[in-house]
């Protein structure tokens, strides 16, 4: 069943890696931009490393860049086909007879040098066993609030479901807000976003189109919020706090992440699926 979708599979493969290269082009280019703390240092350039492993067909491409505005940010591609294990096949739509299948994305996370510009992530995917689907989404963590960009974050979000369907908004910030829930905190990872998965409405052009939609509003969304808030002066008081907001972060990314579980569980790059964890962090 799943060599039916071949086309499907070139099309994603081919969107996602390229989603990737604009992303990297325009990180790199806020780089050059800055003139606030840490001017005075050289701009970071995305260091790119091709990725396979035993057993699979395909790979992944991990890039990674250590700069003066990005104190670390990683943006994956992948492009694999293998077999689930047999344990982890249950949790997976589709295998109940076969363990064969295939999976693309995207995968990024942002860790700033200044504590004023939120942590971004975003993961589009397209996944194939007996049955094929999207998912993915975007959700931003702050450490300190800004209403302006809370409310930028999910105008322009609620834009882009609404040009596919009116009622996709309401539904996936439910899900992004219920998934991103830190349960042994008790208390959210961030200020929300979308997430949606299992996205197939038996129209592959629509929802591929609606998820590539998705991956080009990530730079609607940050730039302008990079932008705003990397030239300004900030506080080691507030790198603290920065500092043991991380300390969340890493906790839901271990604990819950399903990203993280899918990489453990299909013997894929730890240091690509781990990629999403901070350069430094603290625990009060």
């Amino acid at each position: 069943m799943i060599d039916l979708f071949m086309k499907e599979k070139n099309a994603t493969s081919q969107w996602f890696r390229y989603l990737r290269t604009i992303i990297c082009q325009s990180f790199e280019k806020i780089e050059q931009e800055l003139t606030g703390i840490n001017a005075d240092k050289l701009p970071g350039k995305f260091k790119i490393t091709s990725w396979n492993r035993d057993g699979m067909s395909g790979g992944g491409e991990m890039g990674i860049m250590r700069g003066r505005v990005f104190e670390k940010v990683g943006v994956n591609f992948s492009s694999i086909e293998g077999n689930f294990t047999e344990e982890f096949r249950k949790e997976i739509p589709g295998t109940e007879t076969s363990t064969r299948f295939f999976a693309a994305g995207i995968s990024l996370v942002t860790h700033m040098h200044s504590p004023l510009i939120p942590t971004i992530h975003m993961n589009t995917r397209f996944i194939v066993t007996n049955k094929s689907w999207f998912g993915g989404g975007i959700d931003m963590t702050p450490t300190i609030i800004d209403k302006e960009d809370n409310h930028y974050l999910h105008f322009k979000l609620k834009e882009v479901c609404d040009k596919h369907n009116d009622s996709y908004y309401k539904k996936f910030s439910e899900e992004c807000d219920k998934y991103f829930y830190i349960k042994h905190r008790k208390e959210a990872r961030g200020i929300g976003g979308i997430f949606y998965d299992n996205l197939d409405t038996s129209n592959f052009d629509a929802d591929f189109a609606f998820t590539k939609d998705i991956g080009n509003s990530l730079l609607d969304i940050y730039l302008p919020i990079v932008r705003k808030h990397m030239n300004k002066q900030w506080t080691l008081k507030q790198k603290e706090i920065q500092l043991v907001k991380r300390g969340r972060y890493v906790e839901f990314n271990l604990i819950y992440d399903r990203g993280t579980r899918f990489g453990l569980m299909t013997n894929a790059n730890p240091e690509a699926f781990l990629m999403s964890l901070p350069p430094v962090v603290k625990w009060p």
